[in-house]
C-alpha cells in the first residue's frame, strides 16, 4: 500500500486555517513557471507609513509591485486621484510605481505634504499600498530669550532647563560647554529625558558661565544651540568672609554650614504619575530627586518583578529601561530615592495598549475553478482592533458582487470559484493607534500539469541509504502523481517505498536491486505528463583495516594503517589528521597509499591521528591514538575485555538461511569463550538489534535461519571472562525474499457492542511476521449451531470488523487468517464469539418475602429462562425501600437501596432494615447490557424492635426535698412505645451509690416532680424508653438538691439547672472503618463548652492533629485516615486550659477485608465465652460477700461505680437479629478502646451464610443504594442518642460490658 506523508487534520480549531492549506495549489517557485502563469498584483516594496522627508532632496515615493501580466499605477493623494500627468515636478519611474518629485529645481516641499497611496492594476485584480503620509522635516531656531544668572548656594537643587525647539523628527538634546565637550555628569548632576539638567545638589565646582544646551536635527544634519546659562555657587566659607569683612568684631556672625537633606523628587512630581506606551516599544521611566547627600535611586514593580532579560538601568539609574514591552508589564512601579536622612518614592502606574498586530495575516490563494478557500485576517491589539475588508482596492461592501464570496466577519469563504473569482483582497485592521493593511490574492488557474525536474536525471546513492527522486510539479487542479520503474514497469506500491505530497518517491533502504529508470507521471483533468529520471546505488565505502593504538619510545618509527573498500566507480580522497587539525608541515611525516609513517617521534608527536576517506557519495573515518615514551614499557599482563571481531562476510544467501562469517579480535590475554551473533532488521525496525545466536569462541562462522522479508544486517559481539567486547561494525545488508505469512493474528475474539453487531478484533501481525508485502486479513464467521457457509471478507491496516444485522445474543464461529502479495499463512483455529446483547425481557416472578426479625428479610423469586436473557447472565438486582415509619405515619425521601447477587441465585438477604416500618422491593435481572424490566412491587412490614434512647433529659428546679426531669421521646421508637423506666440513686462524698429505686411512667408523659429527696445530695439517674419488645438504650444525667442555709445556691446550681460538681470528658469510644472513625464521649461540666478532637499515628512523634467540633455535640467523626493503621485520640473542651480526656487507641480496618466468619459458631469462642461466664459468677459472690460484711469497693469500682447501676442480660426471647461486626471485630480489642455499658448483644435467629447478604466485603451501600460491601450490622448514628457508641456489638464487647 503506498505511504504519504501530509498534514494532519484533526484538530476541530484548525478546520478553517486547514481548508486553506488543503484547498489552495502551492506555486513552486520556479522562475520559468512564474513567468508562464498570470498572477494578479502583489506589492513587493513601498515606502514607510510615515515617510519624513528631508525639504531640500527630492521626495521619492517607493512603490513596487509584480503580476502577469505587469500591473499599472494609479496613486490617490489625500483620497483623491493624483495626477501626476498634470505637475511637471512629479515622474513615475518606468516599469514601475514609485513617484519622484523634484524639490531641488523649483518646488516646494511643503506643497507636496499629505497622505498618498498607490494601486497596482492587471487584470486579475489591484493591489494597494499603505496610506503614506509624507512631511518634511523641521529644524527651527530657538526663540530669543534673556537668561539671568543662576546664583546658589552650595548643597542646595539646580534645575537649568533646556526647551529645545519643537522640530520634526524631535531633536537630540546634549550639553556642552563653550569648548564642544561634553559636560561630565553622574548621579548628582544629569540630564532628563525632556532635556534639562538636574543638579541633585550644587557643589563649588559646579561654578561656570557656558552651560550650552545644544539640539542636534538628524534628518537635516543641523545642530541648534542655546545661549549659554551662568551659574554662580556660593560656598559657606566665601559668605562667612563676606559677613566678617562688612561686621566689627563684637558683631556675631556667619552663615549657616551647609546642611544635609532628605531626598525631594525634582521630576516627576507628586506622589503619583500615569504613563501609558504602546505594545513593542521601549518604556522609559525617569526619577531625579534632590537631596544631601546625593540619593540613590531604586526601582520596583508593585506586585511583581522587573521583567528580565528586557529592564536595563540608565542614567546612574535614574531612568528605567523596559524593551520590547506587552500587555504583561502593565502595572504600578515604584522608584525610591534615599539618603542616610530618609527617602521619598513615586510611583508610576503604567498601562500599555497595543496598535493592531497580526494573529493570522491572509494568504495568497491559488485554486482550481470548482475549488474552495478560506481567506483569514486576525489581528490583536489594545483595544481590540476594527477588521474591514476590500476587494481590488473598493470596500467589499460596494465591490461587484461574487456569487463564490462570503464574507464572515474576519473570514472570506469561497465556494466553486471560477476564473473570474480572481482578485486581490485587502484586509484592514484599525483602532485608535494605527493601522495595519494586508493583500491578499485569489488567483484561479486551470492549467495542465508540468513537470518541473529536468528530464533524464542521474542520481547516486551509497547501497543501504535513503533515495529520494524528484518530481517537481504543477497544475491546476493539482495534479495526481504516480511512479513506475522500467519502460514496462507497474506502478509502485508497498511498504518498501514512501510516497510525499510534492511528488519525491522515497526509497528508506536502496539496495543494488533498486538500480534502473524510475518514470513520474503526473495527470489532471487537463492533460498528462511524465518524465524518467535515473537511479545508480554504490558500494560503501568502508576501511577494513582501520589505525590501531600506538606506544612507540622516543625518536623511533611508528606507522597507522588504513585500508580501505570502495565502490570502483568512485574515486575516493585520503586524508590524515592529527587532533582534528592538519599534520604538521614536516619531512618526517610520510603519507602513503594506505597508511602514514612518522619517522624520529618526538614528545610534542603525541596525540590522535585520524584517517578520512572521502567520496563524493559518502565518508568515513577511523582514529587511533599515539603515545610517546621515553623507554619501553616494563611488560606486564594486562586482562582486559576483547578487542571488536572485525571482516564480517556473508556467503551462500539463500532464502531461509545464509553463512556468517568473520575474523576475531585481539583476545587481550583472556581467550574468547563465545561469540553473540546479533541482527538488525532495516526495513521494520532499523536502529534496533536483536539476539540471533551464539557460538563457542573457537569458531568463526555459523549458519543463519532466517525469515522472509526482512532487510537484514549482522554484527558479532565476543566474550571472554572479562567481559563482552564492543560489537563489530554491521555486516552488508541482505533482504531476504517475500513469503506468505506464517502465522496468524493472536487473541481473535467476538463481542456484539449492539444487539444487531458482532465486533471481532485480533491482534495485528508485526512487521517481522508479515513475510512480505500487502499485509492483510481474511476475516471469517458463521452462526453455530445452524448450516451456515463461512461468511469472509478481506481487511488491511486494521485489528477490528464490525458484523452488522445479526440476530441478538447468538454464538459464531470466527476465524481470522493472514495473507500478502504472496499468498495465505495456514488455516487459523475457530474460536466461538457472541453477537450483541439486548435488555433481558422479562422481570423475575413469585417474589416472596419473608420477614426474619425487625432489621433483616429474605427474599426468593423464580429465575427468567435463560432465552429471555438475551445476554450472559450476570446475575439479579433487589431494588428495595422504606416506604414509611409504621409508629410515626410520616413519609420521608425516598431513597432506594440495591443489592446485586450473582449469578443464577433465586434468594438473598435484605439487611439493615429499620424496624416497624413499611417496605417495597421489586426484583431485576441483570446482563452484560443492562437491566431488565421490574418485578411488580412486593410490600413487606417489619415487627417492632426496642426504641433509641430518649432524645434528651433535663433536670430542672431544685429544691430542697425535690427535683423536676423533663425529657424528650426517642428520635427513633421502632414501635409503640408502651412507658420509661427511670432508676436513680443517691451518691455520696465518697462516690459510693445508694439504693436504686426505679419508676414506671406512662409513655405520654414528658415530664415528671421527684419529692421526698435528701437536701443537698447528689443524685444519679438512668432513663429509658419500651416497646412491647423491651427496652432500648438508657441516658444518663446526674443532678443536686439545694442545701437548707438561707435558701443559697450550691455552687453547681446555674440558672436553675443542676450542673455537675466539675468538668470531666469521659467514656471516649470509637468506632473505626477503612478511612474514618467515629468518635463519641461523655462530658460533665458547664453548658456551652467547645470540644475539639485530636488525634495521630499511635508511637509517632509528630504533633496532634486537632478538629474542631462543630456545636455541643458529644460525637465526631475523623475523616481521610489510612487503612489498616493505628491511632491515637483524645477529646478536649475550648476555654478549659489543659482539660482533656484521657488518650484512646484504635485501628482503621485494612483496605480490603476478608469475608467474616461467624465468631459465635467458633468452638473456641464458646470455651472461651463459658470460661469467662464462671469467673464472672465467682467475682459477684465475692462481691456480694463483701458487702454483707460491710467491706467497702476499691477506686476503681468506685470511679466504675458512676457506669450504668446494671448489667442488662442478653435478650432471649426479643427475637431481634443479632448485628454483624465489620472486619475490625476479628481483632483483639485495642489498648484503651472501651464499648459502653449499656450496649446489649442480640441472639442471632438466622444460621444463613453471609454469602446471602450479596457481593462485597463492607456493610456499606454507596451513593445510589447499591450495597457495595459485607453487611456490618451498624446502626445509623443519631445526634440525639446521647452517649451511645457507635461501634458495632461483638460477643467480645458483650464480654467487656460484663467486666
Amino acid at each position: 500500500m503506498m505511504k504519504k506523508k501530509s498534514i494532519p487534520a484533526s484538530k476541530p480549531l484548525l478546520i478553517l486555517f486547514l481548508c486553506q492549506i488543503i484547498s489552495a495549489l502551492d506555486v513552486p517557485l520556479d522562475s520559468k513557471l512564474l513567468e508562464e502563469l498570470s498572477q494578479p498584483p502583489t506589492i513587493t516594496h513601498q515606502s514607510p507609513k510615515d515617510y519624513i522627508v528631508d525639504p531640500r532632496e527630492n521626495i521619492v515615493i517607493q512603490c513596487e509591485a509584480k503580476g502577469k501580466p505587469p500591473p499599472s499605477f494609479s496613486w490617490t493623494r489625500n483620497g483623491t486621484h493624483f495626477d501626476i500627468d498634470k505637475d511637471a515636478q512629479v515622474t513615475m519611474k518606468p516599469n514601475s510605481g514609485t513617484l519622484v518629485i523634484n524639490i531641488m529645481n523649483g518646488g516646494k516641499a511643503e506643497a507636496y505634504e499629505g497622505v498618498y497611496q498607490c494601486t497596482a492594476r492587471n487584470e486579475r485584480g489591484a493591489a494597494i499600498s499603505n496610506n503614506i503620509v509624507i512631511r518634511p522635516s523641521r529644524s527651527p531656531l530657538w526663540t530669543k530669550e534673556k537668561l539671568e544668572p543662576h546664583q546658589v548656594r552650595e548643597g542646595d537643587s539646580l534645575v537649568l532647563h533646556c526647551r529645545p525647539p519643537v522640530g520634526l523628527p524631535p531633536p537630540i538634546i546634549f550639553w556642552m560647554d563653550n569648548a564642544f565637550q561634553r559636560l561630565p555628569q553622574s548621579e548628582r548632576v544629569s540630564q532628563g529625558l525632556n532635556g534639562d539638567l538636574y543638579f541633585s545638589n550644587v557643589q563649588p565646582e559646579d561654578t561656570r558661565e557656558d552651560y550650552i544646551c545644544y539640539a542636534r536635527f538628524n534628518h537635516t544634519q543641523t545642530i541648534q544651540q542655546k545661549q549659554p546659562i551662568s551659574v554662580k555657587v556660593f560656598s559657606m566659607d566665601s559668605l562667612n568672609d563676606t559677613i566678617a569683612a562688612n561686621l566689627s568684631d563684637t558683631d556675631i556672625y556667619g552663615a549657616k554650614p551647609v546642611t544635609e537633606r532628605q531626598p525631594v523628587l525634582l521630576t516627576p512630581t507628586g506622589s503619583t504619575s500615569t504613563k501609558v506606551e504602546l505594545r513593542g516599544n521601549v518604556l522609559l521611566l525617569e526619577c531625579i530627586a534632590a537631596g544631601l547627600p546625593t540619593p540613590v535611586i531604586r526601582w520596583i514593580k508593585e506586585g511583581g518583578e522587573l521583567p528580565a532579560n528586557r529592564t536595563f538601568f540608565e542614567n546612574f539609574k535614574k531612568t528605567l529601561k523596559i524593551i520590547d514591552v506587552s500587555e504583561a508589564d502593565s502595572g504600578n512601579y515604584k522608584c525610591i530615592a534615599r539618603n542616610t536622612l530618609g527617602s521619598v518614592h513615586h510611583v508610576i502606574s503604567v498601562t500599555v495598549k497595543a496598535a493592531p498586530y497580526w494573529i493570522t495575516a491572509p494568504r495568497n490563494l491559488v485554486l482550481s475553478p470548482g475549488e474552495d478557500g478560506t481567506l483569514i485576517c486576525r489581528a490583536n491589539g489594545s483595544p481590540k482592533p476594527s477588521i474591514s475588508w476590500l476587494a481590488n482596492g473598493v470596500p467589499i461592501a460596494i465591490a461587484p458582487e461574487d456569487p463564490s464570496r462570503k464574507v464572515d466577519g474576519d473570514t472570506i469563504i469561497f465556494s466553486h470559484v471560477q476564473e473570474r473569482s480572481s482578485a486581490v483582497y485587502q484586509c484592514n485592521a484599525s483602532n485608535e493607534y494605527g493601522y495595519l493593511l494586508a493583500n491578499a490574492f485569489v488567483n484561479v488557474l486551470a492549467e495542465p500539469p508540468r513537470i518541473l525536474t529536468p528530464a533524464n536525471k542521474l542520481y547516486q546513492v551509497i547501497a543501504d541509504s535513503p533515495a529520494l527522486l524528484d518530481c517537481a510539479y504543477f497544475g491546476s487542479p493539482k495534479p495526481e502523481i504516480e511512479w513506475f520503474k522500467g519502460v514496462k514497469g507497474s506502478i509502485l506500491r508497498g511498504n518498501e517505498y514512501v510516497f510525499h505530497d510534492n511528488g519525491t518517491l522515497e526509497i528508506p533502504v536502496a539496495q543494488k536491486d533498486s538500480t534502473g529508470t524510475y518514470t513520474c507521471v503526473a495527470r489532471n483533468e487537463l492533460g498528462k505528463i511524465q518524465n524518467e529520471v535515473h537511479l545508480e546505488i554504490k558500494d560503501p565505502t568502508m576501511i577494513i583495516k582501520q589505525p590501531e593504538y600506538k606506544v612507540v619510545q622516543r625518536y623511533g618509527q611508528v606507522s597507522f594503517e588504513c585500508i580501505i573498500k570502495h565502490d570502483s566507480t568512485l574515486l575516493p580522497t585520503v586524508i590524515w589528521l592529527k587532533d582534528n587539525g592538519e599534520l604538521p608541515d614536516d619531512e618526517r611525516f610520510l603519507v602513503g597509499k594506505d597508511n602514514l609513517t612518522i619517522m624520529n617521534v618526538t614528545d610534542k608527536d603525541d596525540g590522535t591521528y585520524t584517517c578520512i576517506v572521502n567520496t563524493t557519495l559518502d565518508s568515513v573515518s577511523a582514529s587511533a591514538v599515539l603515545t610517546v615514551v621515553a623507554a619501553p614499557p616494563t611488560p606486564a599482563i594486562i586482562y582486559a575485555r576483547p578487542n571488536p571481531p572485525f571482516d564480517l562476510e556473508l556467503t551462500g544467501q539463500l532464502e531461509r538461511s545464509i553463512e556468517l562469517s568473520w575474523i576475531p579480535g585481539d583476545e587481550n590475554n583472556s581467550p574468547i569463550t563465545h561469540f553473540v551473533i546479533e541482527y538488525e532488521d532495516g526495513l521494520h525496525e532499523p536502529g534496533v538489534w536483536h539476539y540471533q545466536t551464539e557460538v563457542p569462541g573457537t569458531q568463526t562462522t555459523v549458519q543463519l535461519k532466517l525469515s522472509p522479508y526482512v532487510n537484514y544486517s549482522f554484527r558479532v559481539v565476543a566474550v571472554n571472562k572479562i567481559g563482552r567486547s564492543q560489537p563489530s561494525e554491521p555486516s552488508e545488508q541482505y533482504l531476504t525474499k517475500s513469503a506468505s505469512p506464517d502465522e496468524n493474528p493472536a487473541n481473535v475474539q467476538g463481542i456484539g457492542s449492539e444487539p444487531d453487531n458482532l465486533v471481532i478484533t485480533w491482534e495485528s501481525l508485526k512487521g517481522f511476521q508479515s513475510n512480505g508485502p500487502g499485509l492483510q486479513y481474511k476475516v471469517s464467521w458463521r452462526q453455530k449451531d445452524v448450516d451456515d457457509e463461512w461468511t469472509s471478507v478481506i481487511v488491511a491496516n486494521v485489528s477490528k470488523y464490525i458484523v452488522s444485522g445479526t440476530p441478538t445474543f447468538v454464538p459464531y464461529e470466527i476465524k481470522v487468517q493472514a495473507l500478502n502479495d504472496l499468498g495465505y499463512a495456514p488455516e487459523p483455529s475457530e474460536v466461538i464469539g457472541h453477537s450483541g446483547e439486548d435488555l433481558p425481557m422479562v422481570a423475575p416472578g413469585n417474589v416472596q418475602v419473608h420477614v426474619i426479625n425487625s432489621t433483616l428479610a429474605k427474599v426468593h423469586w423464580d429465575p427468567v429462562p435463560l432465552k429471555t436473557v438475551r445476554g450472559h447472565l450476570q446475575g439479579y438486582k433487589v431494588y428495595y425501600w422504606k416506604v414509611q415509619s409504621l409508629s410515626r405515619r410520616s413519609r420521608r425521601h425516598v431513597e432506594k437501596k440495591i443489592l446485586t447477587f450473582r449469578g443464577n441465585k433465586t434468594f438473598g438477604m435484605l439487611p439493615g432494615l429499620e424496624p416497624y416500618s413499611s417496605y417495597k422491593l421489586n426484583v431485576r435481572v441483570v446482563n452484560g447490557k443492562g437491566e431488565g424490566p421490574a418485578s411488580p412491587d412486593k410490600v413487606f412490614k417489619t415487627p417492632e424492635g426496642v426504641p433509641s434512647s430518649p432524645s434528651y433529659l433535663k433536670i430542672t428546679n431544685p429544691t430542697l426535698d425535690s427535683l423536676t426531669l423533663e425529657w424528650g421521646s426517642p428520635t427513633h421508637p421502632n414501635g409503640v412505645l408502651t412507658s420509661y423506666i427511670l432508676k436513680f440513686q443517691p451518691i455520696n462524698n465518697t462516690h459510693e451509690l445508694g439504693p436504686l429505686v426505679e419508676i414506671r411512667i406512662p409513655a405520654n408523659e414528658s415530664s415528671l416532680i421527684l419529692k421526698n429527696l435528701n437536701y443537698s445530695t447528689r443524685y444519679k439517674f438512668y432513663f429509658n424508653a419500651q416497646t412491647s419488645v423491651g427496652s432500648g438504650s438508657q441516658i444518663t444525667e446526674e443532678a443536686v438538691t439545694i442545701m437548707d442555709e438561707a435558701g443559697i445556691l450550691h455552687p453547681a446550681v446555674v440558672a436553675g439547672k443542676v450542673q455537675p460538681l466539675y468538668p470531666r470528658i469521659r467514656n471516649v469510644t470509637t468506632a473505626a472503618a477503612e478511612t474514618y472513625a467515629n468518635i463519641s464521649w461523655e462530658y460533665e461540666g458547664p453548658d456551652h463548652a467547645n470540644f475539639y478532637v485530636e488525634y495521630g499515628v499511635a508511637g509517632s512523634k509528630e504533633d496532634w492533629k486537632k478538629e474542631i467540633v462543630n456545636g455541643s455535640r458529644s460525637f465526631f467523626v475523623l475523616k481521610g485516615l489510612t487503612p489498616g493503621t493505628a491511632y491515637k485520640v483524645r477529646v478536649g473542651a475550648e476555654g478549659l486550659s489543659g482539660f482533656r480526656s484521657s488518650e484512646d487507641v484504635f485501628e482503621t480496618g485494612p483496605a480490603m477485608a476478608s469475608r467474616q466468619v461467624d465468631i459465635a459458631t467458633q468452638g473456641w469462642f464458646i470455651g472461651l465465652m463459658c470460661a469467662v461466664a464462671l469467673l464472672i459468677l465467682i467475682l459477684l459472690i465475692v462481691c456480694f460477700i463483701r458487702r454483707n460484711k460491710g467491706g467497702k469497693y476499691p477506686v476503681k469500682e468506685k470511679e466504675d461505680a458512676h457506669a450504668d447501676p446494671e448489667i442488662q442480660p442478653m435478650k432471649e426471647d426479643d427475637g431481634t437479629f443479632g448485628e454483624y461486626s465489620d472486619a475490625e471485630d476479628h481483632k483483639p480489642l485495642k489498648k484503651g478502646s472501651r464499648t459502653p455499658s449499656d450496649r446489649t448483644v442480640k441472639k442471632e435467629d438466622s444460621d444463613d451464610s453471609l454469602v446471602d447478604y450479596g457481593e462485597g466485603v463492607n456493610g456499606q451501600f454507596n451513593e445510589d443504594g447499591s450495597f457495595i460491601g459485607q453487611y456490618s450490622g451498624k446502626k445509623e448514628k443519631e445526634p440525639a442518642e446521647g452517649n451511645e457508641s457507635s461501634e458495632a456489638p461483638s460477643p467480645v464487647n458483650a464480654m467487656n460490658s460484663f467486666v
